[in-house]
């Protein structure tokens, strides 16, 4: 993949997220991407922001708190909004920025609900614009391999598809906007286990039809943990567990995708690959091609290199099924169908 062209970035949220993954490694890795403003209205994350800047040698770009405000000061001055603030503006921010002319890149997930991801979709046709949502499964080359095994019949017929993540979220988030439901639109089970969600729905390959659904708060603002368990479309069935209140440190996950003839295992973000055929015991890794960064991915699509692996559509389905996740769990674990 080469990129030559000179791209220039507006930074929307300068928290850890936009720091780590959108600020200090497309600056160590690629420098075409050049950053000529942020908008941050914290005072704190911008100072953490601009030291990210200084130790990578490059002066801080100026700030504007105001997106409206940016958008019209640096009008034709930007080609790319990274987009890495709370839930909530996911939406009103990446239109106001598809409007302005501007390829959009999007934390995960992409909207509060499957209203507002329609909406992006929308503005995304009338614009011709780019939006990709970075969701780490969803760009991974373990993830995209193993879907294709899938479709292969690698494994016969899929017969259960099966995840769990844990981590202590709930006591690490004590405080912030996480815990916040008007802001995030959910706790752990839309922070960290929406890569779950959306990797076993890449995992699956067809709609999911029905959800049952247990979602419990522990004494939080949010939820905490939660059981679900789904259908596929060919009858195959689904659970997911995620317990965010763990007391233990790290976070790890597992999925399983048990057919006729073997088994997969993978990880939530996509991390590894193995396989276990019929009549073997134990899993063997699979080899993929060298796993890329969000923004080399993100790079080759605008530079038509690549097809957008996480379009917004991605969005919109983990988007249907929160939809029906929660109205399940509202319910004592109803069956829901899921919109389609």
């Amino acid at each position: 993949m080469t990129h030559q062209r000179t791209v220039r970035v507006a930074v929307i949220g300068c928290g850890g997220a936009a720091r780590d993954y959108h600020i200090r490694r497309p600056l160590k890795e690629f420098p075409e991407v050049q950053f000529k403003v942020v908008c941050e209205p914290s005072a704190d994350s911008y100072a953490a922001a601009a030291a990210v800047f200084e130790e990578c040698g490059v002066a801080p770009p100026p700030n504007e708190p105001d997106l409206q405000k940016l958008l019209s000061d640096y009008a034709g001055e930007l080609d790319v909004a990274v987009i890495a603030t709370p839930h909530v503006y996911h939406c009103d921010q990446s239109v106001q920025c598809m409007q302005a002319g501007l390829d959009v890149l999007l934390e995960k997930p992409m909207a509060m609900n499957a209203a507002e991801s329609q909406r992006m979709i929308d503005v995304r046709d009338e614009t011709g614009k780019l939006l990709v949502v970075a969701f780490d499964g969803g760009l991974s080359p373990y993830i995209h391999t193993a879907a294709a095994l899938l479709r292969a019949g690698e494994i016969g017929t899929v017969r259960r598809i099966t995840g769990v993540v844990w981590q202590n979220w709930r006591a690490i988030t004590v405080g912030t906007w996480r815990q916040r439901i008007e802001i995030s639109g959910g706790g752990f089970m839309f922070d960290t286990g929406a890569h779950m969600l959306n990797t076993i729905c890449e995992l699956s390959h067809e709609p999911i039809t029905e959800v049952m659904a247990w979602v419990e708060n522990l004494d939080s603002p949010v939820d905490a943990q939660a059981l679900i368990i789904a259908r596929l479309a060919s009858g195959a069935l689904i659970t997911m567990n995620g317990c965010g209140d763990t007391g233990v440190g790290g976070c790890e996950s597992e999925i399983r995708v048990f057919g006729t003839k073997g088994m997969l295992r993978t990880g939530i973000w996509g991390e590894f690959l193995e396989k276990m055929g019929a009549g073997e015991e134990v899993f063997h890794p699979v080899s993929v091609p060298r796993r890329q960064s969000t923004w080399l991915h993100f790079l080759a699509v605008r530079n038509g290199e690549l097809p957008n692996p996480c379009p917004p559509e991605v969005g919109l389905r983990m988007a249907r099924l929160w939809d029906a996740i929660q109205t399940s769990s509202a319910q004592n674990g109803k069956p829901i169908q899921v919109q389609s």
